[in-house]
């Protein structure tokens, strides 16, 4: 079905395939109209965030909630009180078998990445250090060392690629050996 101008009559045309006559319809005379939108949004904060009054300006920070037509802003606590989702925290844990000297690997890292720290014996129950203070890298044997991190973007892109760093390297101490 479409419309169709013929010689300036308006006709709504209705093509079946069939072996009927085709059918042609006068559009009916419909009067202009025009339709206004209100572009503003308005959202609500609930639960914890409506409790402390905001002064205009002022910056808000919460989980953005659509349902129907409007827009709630909750705090990311509150969400399992509206929804059936919770959040966690995942730690990840990875042991790669490293037979090199911990302080090379220490040393290559340092030389690829802004910021590494050694951490404290006591803290880590042996020799470790932080990168990035998101990815923490433990000796636990003359065979293997461990790497530790939340589970959060950036630390999984800061952890990828020190996993790959050390692959490289152990691919440099056999190539040598």
């Amino acid at each position: 079905m479409f419309m169709a101008d013929i010689a300036g009559v308006r006709v709504l045309y209705t093509g079946d395939y069939s072996r009927e006559e085709d059918c042609h319809l006068c559009a009916a005379e419909i009067p202009q109209f025009s339709l206004y939108f209100n572009s503003e949004k308005m959202a609500k904060t609930i639960r914890r965030l409506a409790e402390k009054t905001l002064e205009v300006g002022e910056s808000v920070s919460g989980l953005l909630v659509k349902k129907a037509f409007t827009c709630q802003i909750m705090a990311l606590d509150d969400l399992h009180v509206f929804s059936q989702l919770s959040t966690e925290n995942i730690s990840q844990r990875i042991t790669i078998a490293y037979n090199g000297a911990f302080g090379v690997l220490k040393h290559r890292l340092k030389q690829i990445f802004e910021s590494v720290e050694s951490l404290p014996d006591e803290e880590s129950e042996g020799p470790a250090f932080r990168v990035h203070e998101r990815l923490t890298v433990k000796y636990e044997s003359e065979k293997h060392i461990s790497l530790h991190w939340r589970s959060y973007p950036i630390s999984d892109m800061v952890s990828d690629s020190v996993i790959i760093s050390i692959i490289l390297i152990l691919i440099l101490i056999t190539s040598y050996c």
